[in-house]
């Protein structure tokens, strides 16, 4: 199961029993790195031991700690915004001042999203079980999403993020993420890609359905896996009733634009939280490797801001802290994020950190380059070893 294999390699680093190897010589080595950040040619053998040190630092300071409480009352103030939507919708009755509801919905969906990420990191609960049942129960049942498609995925993600052929996230039919992902599309599409920084927002409006079609997809497709039934029933039944409630009150036109507006703003919202963690960041050749201290650091992205930034990434802002710890609480990841920061500065590892603006700024300069096939001055130096 691919989560289980995250969760393994994982481990394995934080005991320090990770394989140091040099990365391969290979003509996909070609990738674009931003900005002050180097990515080395070699993995440095004393990667194993630096997060090792980290690691304790973190544990001393007690930040691995479970936060049920945190999340318990995040969950019921969800809950409760959920009610006095649902109330107000029932009074307001059959008319279209319903559609200014829908992006309510839709926020705390997308906050429902990020406590069953968390959970599935088991963040939540100090027993697995009870993360997995929460996980599941917040992510089928209440966003309506397979929780067993996206564990999936999310965990090769995980173990391999930003690398070509095990990353899925970078492997998208609709964008390039890498100048070779450009070659070989129709004239359309080619067209398209050019312009995929600027497409990039009006794309995040459908992102809500993609995911919904994948998930559906999945879960009717026959790869195997593990409680598919209950994932089918959970989603079936919060389809369910979201359509009898919305049916109840509303007309089939008006439900219809009601779940049109609702997936719009779940994409953005989501999409937009995920987009900027590592996109435009160092992209690893297939085969490559790099021990997990330096392969986490310098393939994420930390959004910088107050609370509010927090709150509408679900913490993912802290990008780089979740994926050294990925099992830490949501609420701590601010707390360890000057450790963390100093400690790479020590080291002389790339800690690449930006503003809220410049997050997606940096998304769209990626894009439109790797879609226009150009060249950037900042050019992973290894592969300019390589073409030499």
């Amino acid at each position: 199961m691919p989560w289980t294999r995250w969760h393994v390699a994982t481990q394995d680093a934080m005991n320090g029993h990770t394989v140091e190897t040099h990365l391969t010589r290979s003509p996909e080595a070609g990738t674009l790195t931003p900005a002050g950040a180097e990515l080395r040619p070699a993995a440095r053998p004393q990667g194993a031991k630096l997060y090792q040190a980290l690691a304790q630092q973190v544990r001393e300071r007690g930040l691995m700690r479970r936060r049920p409480g945190w999340y318990v009352l995040r969950a019921a103030a969800l809950l409760a915004v959920l009610g006095a939507v649902a109330v107000a919708s029932w009074n307001l009755g059959d008319t279209w001042w319903q559609l200014l509801l829908a992006p309510v919905v839709a926020v705390v969906v997308s906050q429902v999203a990020f406590l069953g990420h968390d959970a599935a990191h088991q963040q939540v609960f100090g027993s697995p079980r009870a993360n997995e049942v929460a996980a599941r129960g917040l992510a089928s049942g209440w966003a309506g999403l397979s929780y067993g498609w996206w564990l999936g995925k999310h965990g090769v993600h995980h173990s391999a993020p930003n690398q070509r052929g095990r990353d899925t996230d970078i492997e998208s039919k609709a964008l390039a993420f890498y100048p070779e992902a450009v070659e070989g599309k129709s004239r359309l599409h080619a067209w398209l890609l050019r312009r995929q920084g600027f497409l990039f927002f009006p794309l995040l409006l459908l992102e809500g359905l993609n995911l919904h079609v994948d998930s559906a997809r999945n879960l009717t497709s026959r790869a195997p896996r593990p409680r598919r039934a209950v994932d089918i029933s959970l989603v079936v039944v919060r389809w369910a009733l979201y359509l009898a409630f919305a049916g109840a009150v509303m007309s089939p036109l008006k439900v219809l634009a009601f779940v049109a507006v609702d997936l719009a703003c779940f994409g953005v919202l989501l999409g937009g939280a995920f987009a900027p963690n590592h996109t435009g960041m160092p992209i690893l050749a297939r085969g490559a490797k790099l021990d997990f201290l330096h392969r986490q650091v310098t393939s994420s992205r930390n959004v910088s801001g107050g609370w509010w930034v927090d709150l509408v990434m679900g913490g993912l802002n802290h990008q780089v802290e979740h994926h050294l710890f990925p099992s830490m609480p949501r609420p701590t990841l601010r707390k360890v994020r000057p450790i963390v920061r100093d400690f790479c500065a020590g080291h002389g590892i790339p800690y690449t950190e930006t503003s809220f603006v410049g997050a997606f700024r940096a998304v769209v300069v990626h894009l439109n380059t790797v879609g226009l096939a150009g060249r950037r001055d900042n050019s992973c130096p290894l592969a300019a070893q390589l073409r030499s």
